[in-house]
């Protein structure tokens, strides 16, 4: 385009993108990317034209790379025999007898496709196991050995996975694409719809049997969390058990069908900002009575040869009325614990569960439950961070930190199985099995019905194209990203990282909190605010020339930050300065980075130009970001300034979001309720702190995005105040990460953000009450007519 009288005028008119223009001096020539190759636009003649460049290049991606197993498993399953391992690497399929001395790659035909889950069926002889299709996760079987085809069991454009196998493993249950929950006849090979609910594509808890294989336990999301529900496979009567409000989420059956276990924190949602620590608890199916003493003293005296109840299986019997009352804790009352794991051996439960409640330290722990003891809870040695456990009859498997050990649940001990193997990739096999993925979970998850109104389909096909050109990670980088990017979308982005890529050198520099003047650049011009120079020993002053770092004399004609580039961050540097004509050296620990100090400054400058403009009237805060150490630093300030004042500004302006909006928005509708006092003392409010009391003004720029838009949002929603600024960055859902074969991950935008009329945020953003810009002219100037009418706007009583 170019700009004719105020008005803008298209040059050019592609089908597609273009991208990274640059004009050439005298204004002749434009050299530009589309389709990545380059072009040429004559601006005399209007006309476009490829150029012709030949590159010699060594192409690199078709040839084979070594990878390794160790510390790389992503899943495994041990067969019914406890004689064989399957194992999931990278996305490729191998077998290794149970010790791990003997192992072999199962050779899948065709172009690369990577597996996530793997399991034995009943003979010992067939894997099952899901792996990508067309971008998607479907089912497969093969043998074992290696020897026959590979056969498809389902071809659905939706991702199945998490599969859970009854004990017999004749049959199993798993989730497909966001919202089903099916079963798969694992003789006949054919599939059937269980459950339609709210699933979601990522976050999922795995379903579990009853004993008996009649029922089968499983969440899905109410209000954003997660509820346990049983469904019984015969009658299809499906029983929420909790309906909390909380995420409840983990559900496993107990061996003898009397109890769920689950995860849960019982005071605290986990959306928006997450259930903090979870504990492990079960829950009773029935009103069961405690045993009796009184029958373990008869018992000894029982002739009778025919075993007694509690040994037989144990008929299943749902009573959902209050059944939240009869939630029972099974872990320790402090850090947060996972799922469990469950062994029983006559009335004798083991459960295993990871927990951090250790010095935080994440580890797998077991609790034992039996009658008439208390319960024992020990730590399992030797496996640490995330685990995952396998009960294979009487023997227990764990995955820790991509390992595999065996699990002696009586001694506490885990045992690693030494696996050492090597294969090989070819890693333009592997990019185009990662671009088909990243193409299909953003087909199934993305948040919006329509996808924003884009041909994703039409995206797909163009960009693929470009797959068999590309020459390292660097191009699949920007391959990938490019089609993100035409989700118009924000939060969106591709993540991957190769030993390939490995940087041999790298530097940082030094930052000693020293500002120089701009035309003579050895000069001190001034002392950053909070810096590593703002010390009292830390002798520097305006003026003072700097001749010296750690004992090298400067060259005034060098650029200065070449002295301060180092390989690594240093502890300590001395500075020789030269002021009058006298040298003197300084000791200083210096930072990694200035930009935190200057914000800071931006800050302070903004609570004076509010004091001086309101007579100190007025409270200012300013919140970076949305995270929860911002959130406590916006308390903090609250808790000094506060106090006394006639009202309140809170700045989102530059605010790059987090979640916390919630936090932020209850704090601000406090008011005072009653007041109260102490014999003789006086009379204080209640509560301490009431913002609601004072007028409040929200302060938002194009600049503000993320939940600082949620926040703002809100505050409008809720009539807290008055809005002032320019409108927001519309730049607002919430994401997760999805992970690919090789550990790269590529964002997604799982859940919008809408007013209450229904409009998205991420169209839409946050207009203000009053509209008020602040220009470059303002800034460079030292203005901020935002705050000032801000000001302006409380003390006027409007």
């Amino acid at each position: 385009y170019q700009l004719d009288n105020g008005q803008a005028k298209a040059l050019t008119r592609f089908k597609t993108s273009i991208s990274h223009p640059a004009v050439s001096s005298d204004g002749s020539l434009v050299v530009f990317e589309k389709g990545y190759q380059l072009f040429a636009f004559n601006t005399q003649s209007g006309n476009s034209n490829k150029l012709e460049i030949n590159l010699i290049q060594n192409t690199l991606l078709p040839k084979e790379l070594s990878y390794k197993v160790d510390t790389k498993i992503s899943n495994f399953d041990v067969s019914p025999d406890n004689k064989k391992i399957a194992f999931v690497s990278r996305g490729d399929l191998f077998i290794s007898d149970i010790k791990g001395k003997f192992i072999q790659k199962l050779k899948r035909p065709g172009d690369f496709e990577g597996v996530q889950q793997v399991l034995w069926m009943k003979d010992n002889k067939t894997l099952l196991f899901n792996q990508t299709w067309k971008g998607y996760l479907n089912w497969f079987t093969m043998a074992a050995d290696g020897t026959g085809d590979i056969k498809q069991i389902t071809k659905e454009l939706r991702n199945n996975r998490i599969l859970k196998l009854d004990s017999k493993r004749n049959i199993g249950v798993y989730l497909s694409g966001r919202d089903q929950l099916r079963k798969i006849d694992l003789e006949k090979f054919k599939t059937e719809l269980l459950v339609e609910d709210e699933f979601w594509g990522f976050y999922n808890n795995m379903p579990d049997f009853s004993p008996d294989g009649k029922w089968l336990c499983y969440s899905a999301k109410r209000d954003f969390e997660d509820d346990i529900f049983v469904i019984n496979l015969e009658s299809r009567k499906i029983i929420n058990l909790t309906q909390t409000g909380v995420s409840e989420s983990g559900p496993v059956w107990s061996k003898d069908g009397k109890y769920i276990y689950m995860v849960t924190n019982q005071l605290k949602p986990s959306y928006p900002h997450g259930a903090g620590d979870v504990h492990l608890f079960r829950m009773a199916l029935d009103r069961y009575d405690k045993d009796y003493r009184m029958d373990e003293f008869d018992e000894l005296f029982n002739t009778d040869t025919i075993k007694s109840k509690k040994d037989s299986l144990f008929d299943i019997s749902i009573n959902s009325e209050r059944s939240w009352e009869r939630l029972e804790r099974i872990s320790p009352s402090f850090g947060s614990q996972g799922p469990a794991t469950l062994i029983q051996k006559g009335d004798k439960v083991t459960v295993m569960y990871s927990s951090n409640h250790d010095k935080g330290t994440s580890a797998i722990w077991k609790t034992v439950l039996e009658p008439f003891e208390k319960p024992k809870t020990e730590k399992i040695e030797g496996l640490k961070g995330r685990t995952s456990l396998v009960v294979n009859g009487k023997k227990v498997y764990a995955l820790s930190a991509g390992n595999l050990y065996t699990v002696n649940v009586d001694t506490k001990k885990a045992s690693k199985i030494n696996i050492t193997y090597a294969f090989t990739r070819k890693l333009s096999e592997e990019f185009n099995q990662m671009f088909a993925q990243t193409w299909s979970n953003v087909e199934e998850n993305f948040y919006h019905e329509n996808l924003h109104g884009e041909n994703w389909e039409a995206h797909k096909k163009y960009y693929e194209q470009f797959l068999p050109y590309l020459n390292n990670r660097g191009d699949l980088r920007t391959l990938l990203n490019d089609m993100l990017g035409e989700m118009n979308s924000s939060h969106m982005g591709f993540n991957t990282r190769g030993a390939e890529e490995t940087t041999a050198l790298k530097y940082v520099t030094l930052e000693t909190g020293i500002l120089y003047k701009e035309d003579k650049p050895y000069v001190v011009d001034r002392i950053v605010t909070r810096g590593p120079s703002d010390k009292k020993e830390v002798d520097v002053q305006t003026g003072d020339e700097l001749v010296a770092v750690n004992g090298i004399r400067v060259d005034p004609d060098m650029p200065r930050d070449y002295y301060f580039y180092r390989p690594a961050k240093e502890a300590e540097m001395v500075l020789t300065f030269n002021r009058k004509g006298e040298e003197r050296k300084v000791k200083v620990h210096p930072s990694g980075s200035m930009s935190g100090n200057l914000y800071d400054e931006w800050i302070d400058d903004n609570q004076t130009r509010v004091k001086e403009l309101s007579n100190n009237k007025i409270a200012y805060a300013h919140m970076k970001n949305m995270g929860g150490g911002e959130f406590n630093k916006f308390i903090m300030t609250m808790t000094r300034e506060l106090k006394g004042k006639e009202g309140l500004i809170l700045d989102l302006r530059y605010n790059t979001g987090g979640n916390v909006h919630d936090d932020v928005l209850r704090f601000l509708q406090q008011r005072t309720y009653l007041q109260w006092k102490s014999r003789g003392g006086n009379l204080s409010n209640q509560s301490n702190f009431a913002p609601s009391d004072v007028p409040i003004v929200l302060l938002i720029n194009e600049q503000s995005l993320s939940d600082a838009e949620m926040t703002a949002a809100g505050f409008k929603a809720l009539k807290l105040g008055t809005i002032i600024g320019t409108e927001t960055y519309r730049w607002i859902i919430f994401t997760s990460s999805m992970r690919l074969v090789d550990g790269s991950s590529h964002r997604m935008p799982g859940w919008g953000c809408y007013t209450l009329d229904g409009k998205n945020l991420e169209r839409e953003g946050v207009k203000p009450d009053i509209y008020i810009k602040q220009s470059f002219v303002d800034r460079l100037q030292g203005k901020d007519p935002q705050i000032e009418m801000a000001v302006k706007h409380i003390l006027d009583g409007k």
